[in-house]
């Protein structure tokens, strides 16, 4: 029986059906993205730039939606996910220290400095949350959201004293204007996360079930955790180094999918990943539109859309 199958024939079915819909889906939008934009179009541009373009957002999309996915599970929150930990805030630490030290080096080292800082963030986040007694489905959140504050304000404050404050928020904001053929190919460090993450699924639904339960059928909870920990810091700084920050997308996306399909990882996977590249792609494709022949960038409609759903989720999780 295929993994996206849900609890019985009909269910597989209907998932089946639902998986190829969302992947002519995505496979529309590529299309389309490779042709939505200014300038004459030809086969040198789509080689160039919009076949970058539309492999960064489907790869981007897949990613951050399957971290956001993994921290759900890690913290046993619907709404943790990178925008409320602090794992952005600290991508954008990572950066700024080269950005002083280092200022010439290449992506790839960059990369690493923020793969480092987003590991190690997310680790004390995980030992706070482990410390907050009653663990209420908002308060863990926001404690998230003012960690990735704390974070955020410390460079800020270096990167004022420093006159780089425009260095480092053009790191973070959200935008694939700038993809282009050769600056965009750390994005594909997010595929072995993917992989991983795919393999321990079904290990990752057990953490999520608390750390008692994982060790008592006999899982190493700690390994596991530092293998989400680790699936999670690559995706997000490679994403960031890539495009910059774009936030909601780990929050919306899987939140959405285990309403309708529920919460077993293995079976939901698919559908998360597919899901979110096509929210990623619709994003942009809007942001190119919708004062054209100007662009939005993505990081800002990825924003006011996903900050809304956030609002509604928060508000139904309440009642």
């Amino acid at each position: 029986m295929p993994a996206f199958c849900f609890y019985n024939e009909g269910g597989c079915l209907r998932a089946l059906i639902l998986t190829i819909i969302l992947l002519a889906l995505l496979l529309a939008l590529a299309f389309v993205s490779l042709f939505v934009g200014v300038g004459d179009l030809s086969v040198s541009l789509i080689a160039l730039s919009r076949l970058p373009r539309t492999a960064a957002l489907i790869l981007a999309g897949v990613g951050m939606s399957i971290s956001g996915i993994i921290m759900q599970q890690m913290t046993q929150n619907k709404f943790v996910s990178p925008t409320t930990a602090g794992t952005l805030e600290a991508a954008k630490m990572g950066l700024l220290v080269f950005l002083i030290f280092t200022p010439e080096a290449g992506m790839t080292l960059k990369m690493l400095s923020a793969f480092l800082f987003t590991f190690l963030s997310s680790m004390v986040f995980l030992a706070i949350v482990r410390r907050i007694r009653h663990r209420n489905v908002i308060f863990v959140p926001l404690v998230g959201l003012m960690f990735g504050g704390i974070i955020g304000s410390i460079s800020t404050f270096f990167a004022v004293q420093l006159n780089i404050v425009q260095d480092t928020n053009a790191w973070m904001m959200g935008d694939f204007s700038g993809i282009l053929q050769g600056r965009y190919e750390l994005i594909y460090l997010t595929l072995p996360a993917i992989l991983i993450t795919y393999l321990y699924a079904n290990k990752f639904t057990l953490v999520g079930m608390g750390e008692d339960f994982s060790r008592n059928l006999g899982l190493n909870y700690s390994a596991i955790m530092n293998i989400g920990l680790f699936c999670v810091s690559l995706t997000v700084s490679s994403v960031v180094i890539t495009a910059g920050a774009i936030p909601f997308l780990g929050l919306i996306v899987p939140n959405v999918v285990s309403i309708i399909f529920g919460d077993n990882l293995k079976k939901t996977l698919p559908l998360v990943a597919l899901s979110g590249a096509i929210f990623l792609l619709v994003c942009d494709i809007i942001g190119r539109m919708v004062i054209y022949p100007y662009e939005v960038p993505i990081g800002v409609t990825v924003s006011i859309i996903g900050s809304v759903m956030f609002l509604f989720m928060l508000l139904w999780k309440k009642r």
